[in-house]
């Protein structure tokens, strides 16, 4: 405990990757969705130099919670110090820092330290952020192990795409059909089941029941982090057989020419054990690649058409 009342715990890990190269993926936030399990939705408030200040949407004890943090970068050290500015309770505050220290060329030591303290110090309370920061400092940082060594030996295996439609319309109301999300089943022919909750306002959980090009049904579970009318962020939780990962936002940008571009990004990790599987004993993971890139712009360009047609009904 520090002297002022703040607990401490440290986690750390073996990285089989050069020490800079796992410094640079924590340090760039926006990867910590694709490599961190329990991180939904990250989005840079500020920065200035070293200095900057970022939103948060992860899973914590099962429950989704978003707080804002400080974080100093310093690169020639291989450290990042955070410090939570506005915290969810039962945390009253909390911070740390990831050290990175190199152990050879093509290996290092990542040390994730936490330090915290509960609203009035409450037992619980305190239990309670206990059991949140162990279970995910050791699910972030084997993870971390997880991905960026797979990021050096499997990089085919991750790809990000996106499309585009522009609309004669309003941002307001194609945001609007992208938000409600549980009107899809009506609106949306891929579409045949949904379930959305929005127990605290911008934070969504939807379960989508999609059609395939096959005729075939899969379910997909995600959390949707909302920004009324310029973005949807979204993590998969439940996925297809063929991804190891999904995560993408949808944007609605006003063009100079008053028209709206409205966009649906992916990124995407295959699994490669399921691809026999769902493809055939000879395909590849080629053939993977392009399948699931075929099937979500499909439906990606579907739902997009449809917001197009109900935005440029209501001029």
């Amino acid at each position: 405990m520090t002297a002022n009342g703040l607990r401490e715990v440290a986690h750390e890990i073996t990285v089989e990757a050069p020490a800079e190269d796992v410094y640079r993926l924590i340090a760039e936030v926006e990867n910590w969705p694709r490599i961190f399990p329990p991180t939904l939705y990250v989005e840079h408030l500020e920065r200035d130099g070293d200095q900057e200040r970022i939103q948060i949407w992860a899973l914590a004890n099962g429950e989704a919670k978003n707080w804002t943090s400080r974080r100093t970068l310093d690169a020639e050290s291989l450290r990042i110090d955070f410090r939570q500015e506005v915290s969810t309770p039962p945390v009253a505050a909390m911070g740390g820092g990831w050290i990175i220290e190199p152990l050879t060329a093509t290996s290092c030591r990542v040390r994730l330290l936490h330090d915290y303290r509960a609203i009035d110090d409450d037992p619980d309370g305190l239990a309670w952020i206990a059991r949140a920061v162990d279970r995910n400092s050791r699910s972030e940082l084997a993870a971390l192990k997880t991905n960026v060594e797979r990021a050096h030996a499997e990089a085919e295996l991750t790809f990000s795409f996106e499309d585009t439609v522009h609309i004669d319309g309003s941002a307001r109301d194609v945001y609007a059909f992208i938000n409600e999300a549980q009107l899809w089943p009506q609106r949306l022919p891929h579409v045949a089941a949904v379930e959305l909750t929005e127990e605290t306002p911008g934070l969504q959980t939807l379960r989508m029941d999609t059609r395939a090009k096959d005729g075939s049904t899969h379910t997909t579970r995600s959390y949707r982090v909302c920004f009324p009318h310029d973005k949807i962020g979204y993590k998969q939780v439940t996925l297809p057989a063929l991804m190891n990962l999904h995560t993408g936002y949808w944007t609605f940008r006003e063009t100079e020419d008053g028209r709206v571009a409205a966009s649906s990004q992916h990124t995407v990790v295959l699994n490669t054990e399921n691809i026999a599987k769902v493809l055939g004993a000879g395909a590849t993971v080629v053939d993977a690649r392009d399948y699931v890139h075929s099937a979500l712009s499909t439906n990606s360009l579907a739902t997009l058409g449809h917001a197009k047609d109900y935005a440029e009904s209501r001029r």
